[in-house]
């Protein structure tokens, strides 16, 4: 895969605007994106395209997530927590 479209996504996870969904996209980018097959990496794109505010909501179960972002990496994305990540892999 290319590695030019890994690293944006890690540096868009990381450089949300929003504090608290950099905390947890940037960490799950962290340790998944590297092993993402092309569509689990399309799926991440697309999350990354929503709204901050909206994309935390769905991931802390504050809100329902649409059925179009209802994906397997979103459900990794809910179930991951950032001490997942030992602290040498954190950027």
């Amino acid at each position: 895969m290319d590695q030019t479209r890994l690293n944006r996504a890690r540096f868009r996870a990381w450089r949300r605007g929003f504090r608290e969904a950099d905390l947890i996209l940037g960490p799950f980018a962290d340790r998944h994106v590297q092993s993402f097959s092309e569509a689990d990496l399309r799926d991440f794109e697309v999350l990354l395209d929503q709204l901050d505010h909206d994309l935390y909501a769905w991931i802390t179960g504050a809100s329902p997530t649409p059925a179009e972002f209802d994906n397997e990496v979103m459900r990794q994305l809910k179930a991951f927590r950032p001490s997942d990540v030992p602290t040498g892999d954190i950027t």
